[in-house]
């Protein structure tokens, strides 16, 4: 895609949607931190669901590990690898108050050294809770950038990488956001909903999904 096709393709996400946020719902940067990592190969509104009353409760490390990790299993039980996401829950909780003074670090290496943080958990956070211009790479980014071709890589870092070449000022902040929407709601996994996407004609997709026929209409007997 050339540059002036990509400066086209923002235009027109941000058209469409000015003002992009997580769909994940948090009180505070403490609680994003532990959605974000509650979120891997779950839902957002699955983790939401299980999340609104945890958060109510629990928004602070010190409370997290109070908690304790059965209390958290209790909570989270009905979103995917809980057993695993709860130990690492609380064991970068104990982190951030052992070695952040209960604080989460603005910074991207510090982040990924948190019990089940990676790269990925750690752009949403610096994103999201500190304006950086981070591109957090899910399975929805990483299709809609090697489908459309704004961004082909064979791997999340090389996407990632390679959107840092590409995406332009002044898209780069909400770029992340606009591409995991539109791979979500438009350019689905199976079916891509090319005929109501903006950007169809810059996209490099082919053969590209025609719109659905419209039933006809059974007469009364």
């Amino acid at each position: 895609m050339k540059k002036a096709q990509v400066v086209e393709f923002f235009a027109r996400l941000a058209a469409d949607n000015p003002h992009p946020e997580t769909e994940l719902e948090s009180v505070n940067t403490y609680t994003l931190l532990v959605a974000v990592v509650l979120s891997a190969q779950a839902t957002d509104a699955g983790v939401n669901k299980a999340t609104r009353a945890l958060f109510a409760q629990v928004d602070t490390p010190e409370k997290m590990v109070a908690l304790g990790e059965a209390g958290l299993k209790d909570h989270i039980k009905t979103i995917g690898l809980f057993n695993t996401k709860a130990k690492n829950v609380i064991a970068l909780s104990e982190a951030l108050l052992r070695d952040h003074g209960g604080e989460v670090p603005a910074d991207r290496d510090a982040l990924e050294q948190l019990p089940g943080v990676g790269r990925k958990t750690a752009n949403v956070v610096m994103n999201v809770a500190f304006g950086q211009e981070t591109f957090a790479v899910d399975t929805h980014l990483f299709r809609v950038c090697n489908r459309t071709g704004l961004a082909p890589g064979k791997t999340p870092l090389a996407v990632e990488l390679k959107l840092e070449k590409v995406v332009p000022h002044p898209f780069r902040l909400h770029a992340h956001h606009w591409l995991i929407l539109h791979g979500r709601y438009i350019c689905k996994a199976r079916t891509p909903e090319c005929w109501r996407c903006p950007v169809a004609e810059l996209c490099a997709f082919k053969p590209k999904t025609p719109a659905p026929k419209a039933k006809k209409a059974v007469a009364p007997a």
